[in-house]
């Protein structure tokens, strides 16, 4: 028996204060990581992109594996592993830079290593969370850890601009080291959760892969909630690999202007995430899903009218909205998946949807990078903003559209 609110549940509030510390050391990272490559070692858009691509491109190497090893494994164990990984990673970057060996190779091999360990903290994280809250408190609970999200957009990346400006990019990423380590320090009290025993001999590893697959894209409902995020993250990151490049190089912003612009994301995703209960009580999950894609997902094509004007406000009022309705897609969206998929195949659900969310980050990055050098920064932003401003199509040509309740019940 779960209690009704998941803050009752002691193992969700290990999970929600080390994902808060964890999410803080991510978003400095996300500013400065690229900072340290425009800034300190003046790299062309087209490395920008490279370097956002190494950052995400682990969960297209491994991130179906990574699923069905997490069904296999302790998610309090990779969890922990995770975030020391990632600690080590992120504070070899300001000793090279004290020892002045940094170099834009190392920047690249930190990414890579840094997304692979991300893998395993993403989907073990979602993993976890049906067993510490229970089916009927997950919508409660994804509320709380998309607003964690949100918040550590607007803080984190805030701080992150701040702190790049008064220590420089490079010294920044010590706070992202420091988070990480204290983050796995809290999930030490995590409660052990063993994922469910298989009944026989267990199946190959390419056999549990595809089963998770088939789960997600066999089913109607599943497969518009894959495409349409991976459309959103596909233009999502389009737009955002191209941002340091024109907020610092072209227009001559100081990077905390950057850091307080990504926090104007941050903002719509909170409001987003905790507005996703009330309007699905009123609309339904499935149509608020629909209904707000419509009406919000068009306000991205404000984002390429950036410049030191009035345009700056109108770009900024367009990120708002449009990452208001990203921020309802992540509650309404993961709750509906969790709800829709039995416990023995819930790392290798995650897995595939990080696989193919993250993946279109990796390549987004990389089609950024490829459109920047070739035809410039302003018809990179445009071509992002196209793709996010449709992303919503999937789920509101499907079945979803007309869901009410969420009353999908797995075993």
């Amino acid at each position: 028996m779960h209690p009704s609110s998941p803050w009752q549940a002691a193992g969700f509030r290990v999970l929600f204060t080390a994902s808060t510390l964890s999410q803080a050391g991510t978003n400095i990272g996300y500013v400065a990581l690229p900072l340290i490559a425009v800034s300190a070692l003046d790299a062309s858009p087209g490395q920008v992109g490279a370097l956002a691509t190494l950052s995400t491109i682990a969960f297209l190497v491994i991130g179906l594996p990574a699923g069905a090893w997490m069904d296999r494994m302790s998610h309090r164990h990779v969890l922990i592993g995770a975030d020391l990984t990632r600690a080590v990673l992120s504070a070899s970057l300001p000793v090279a830079w004290w020892l002045d060996v940094l170099t834009l190779e190392q920047l690249y091999v930190v990414a890579a290593l840094t997304g692979c360990a991300t893998v395993f903290f993403d989907v073990g994280s979602q993993s976890v969370l049906p067993g510490l809250v229970g089916r009927d408190g997950l919508v409660a609970a994804n509320s709380a850890m998309m607003s964690l999200i949100a918040v550590g957009n607007v803080a984190g990346r805030g701080a992150g601009g701040g702190l790049v400006q008064l220590l420089t990019a490079p010294v920044a990423t010590a706070c992202t080291a420091a988070a990480y380590l204290v983050s796995a320090v809290r999930l030490t009290a995590l409660p052990a959760t063993p994922p469910p025993r298989p009944a026989a001999r267990p199946a190959r590893l390419r056999t549990q892969i595809a089963e998770g697959v088939r789960h997600v894209l066999g089913a109607a409902e599943l497969r518009a909630l894959a495409f349409t995020a991976t459309l959103n993250n596909f233009g999502s990151q389009i737009v955002n690999t191209m941002l340091p490049v024109l907020f610092v190089r072209e227009l001559g912003f100081p990077p905390a202007a950057l850091g307080l612009f990504w926090a104007v994301g941050g903002v719509g995703l909170l409001l987003g995430a905790r507005c996703a209960r009330p309007v699905a009580e009123r609309l339904g999950h499935g149509r608020a899903l629909a209904v707000v894609g419509l009406c919000l997902a068009p306000a991205g094509l404000f984002l390429p009218f950036i410049d030191r004007g009035a345009g700056l406000w109108l770009a900024g009022a367009g990120y708002l909205l449009a990452m208001f309705k990203t921020g309802m897609d992540n509650v309404l969206g993961v709750s509906l998946r969790q709800r829709m998929t039995p416990d023995s195949l819930l790392g290798r659900m995650n897995a595939t949807f990080r696989t193919l969310l993250t993946g279109a980050l990796a390549v987004g990055s990389a089609v950024a990078g490829l459109i920047g050098e070739l035809a410039g920064v302003r018809v990179t932003l445009w071509v992002g903003a196209c793709v996010l401003a449709t992303a919503f199509l999937p789920v509101f040509l499907s079945p979803l559209r007309t869901r009410r309740e969420l009353d999908v019940t797995a075993s």
